[in-house]
């Protein structure tokens, strides 16, 4: 399809929008090694808490781009270059988990010899909770889901000159084989990263848990930034709100998705009540705790629920950038709430902390200089799929 027939004329975004992104990941990377100069322990749990964050924007917008290859959506076409330019941090991740590698020793009490001296339980788990197999199988995920990434996007990009249907089919494999490896990856990045914090605790639901918060977290950023997009006349006119009810329907199903998935882990352990499962929870429901995990319940699902319960709130788009802001901000305090609590347990004294927002504006403004850049050397749109057409004719 020609970018007459599609209607889409490629513009570069506003002036402004790169100053923002640059003046946000100055500003906040300046801040953030003043954190780690004045209280390293401190900081590695900020740190940790905007990683989590970036690795669920990251991963979550690669999964959404390989559910449209694999599940052979035709309405979600128009959108998925600006998740493909979202997964644009998956090939940093590697980068910026390096000053978490060096910091270890503060984030998890199974690094304290004398620790693993006095506990049979974690004696046992050192075949697996050790440094060196620690780094090595993170660094094998991360590569492997940047190898992923550089295959996906460069035959989607290369179909937008030759519109080659072929391009299409062997993104259709690699995305049939991406998602087990996501299942599996994202599981053991989900034990390494926070549930190894309590390392006596286990749940074998967490790794869904992260799951459901990575593509939760994706949708809204592809939903903020497509409904900004085509209102401001940078995607095809044949756009239609049609397509924001699928955007708005989705992120409706992962708000209950998440919810289902975490009162699910809540329900079993505390039906249960054994030492070694309750353990996390109570870390959450103590010292001041229990109010956090309630707001949390508050903003991460009852707001988002009724937000999105009525079918008009699906296509108002005031409506959907306001959700999305929403959620993107509850996602991080999800984050906070998955990392903080173990900063206490760890040995350390918790407040809160100018660390807590220097570490997010950074990335925030990482993420809006990546795309920017991803705008500016490519096509927002697919203009070569053979699906656009039929996603242009899409209605409810």
């Amino acid at each position: 399809m020609s970018k007459i027939e599609s209607g889409y004329i490629k513009k570069e975004l506003p002036k402004n929008l790169g100053k923002t992104g640059l003046i946000l990941l100055i500003a906040g990377g300046i801040l953030s090694v003043l954190a780690y100069i004045t209280d390293p322990a401190r900081a590695s749990f900020s740190y940790l808490t905007t990683f989590i964050s970036l690795v669920c924007l990251g991963i979550g917008s690669l999964f959404l781009v390989t559910l449209e290859y694999a599940a052979g959506a035709v309405w979600s076409v128009p959108f998925r270059r600006i998740s493909e330019f979202f997964a644009s941090a998956v090939p940093y991740l590697l980068l910026l988990a390096i000053p978490l590698f060096f910091s270890m020793h503060n984030l998890f009490t199974w690094m304290n010899p004398e620790v693993v001296a006095q506990d049979k339980v974690l004696q046992g788990r050192m075949v697996y909770l050790n440094v060196p197999f620690f780094i090595t199988r993170n660094v094998a995920i991360f590569l492997i889901w940047w190898l992923f990434y550089l295959l996906l996007t460069k035959n989607s990009r290369k179909q937008d000159e030759s519109a080659d249907q072929n391009l299409t089919t062997r993104n259709i494999k690699l995305s049939m084989a991406f998602i087990p490896v996501f299942a599996f990856s994202i599981s053991i990045v989900s034990f390494d990263w926070m549930m190894s914090m309590t390392p006596k605790w286990f749940s074998t639901i967490f790794g869904v848990y992260l799951f459901a918060d990575s593509t939760w977290l994706a949708l809204a950023v592809l939903t903020l930034a497509a409904v900004l997009l085509t209102e401001s006349g940078y995607l095809s006119p044949k756009v239609k709100r049609d397509h924001y009810y699928s955007l708005g329907t989705l992120l409706f199903a992962f708000t209950v998705f998440w919810a289902y998935i975490a009162f699910s882990q809540y329900m079993l352990q505390w039906y249960g009540n054994l030492p070694e499962e309750i353990i996390y929870f109570m870390h959450r429901w103590t010292g001041g705790w229990k109010y956090f995990s309630f707001f949390l319940v508050f903003v991460h699902f009852i707001v988002p629920f009724l937000i999105l319960l009525p079918r008009r709130s699906k296509t108002n788009p005031k409506i959907l950038i306001f959700v999305s802001v929403w959620i993107i901000a509850a996602q991080y305090i999800d984050s906070y709430w998955l990392v903080m609590p173990d900063m206490v347990n760890n040995g350390f004294t918790y407040s809160f902390s100018w660390m807590d927002l220097a570490f997010p504006a950074a990335a925030v403004g990482l993420v809006i200089l990546l795309f920017n850049a991803k705008v500016k050397k490519h096509n927002l749109m697919p203009l070569g799929d053979p699906k656009l057409q039929r996603s242009f004719d899409f209605h409810l």
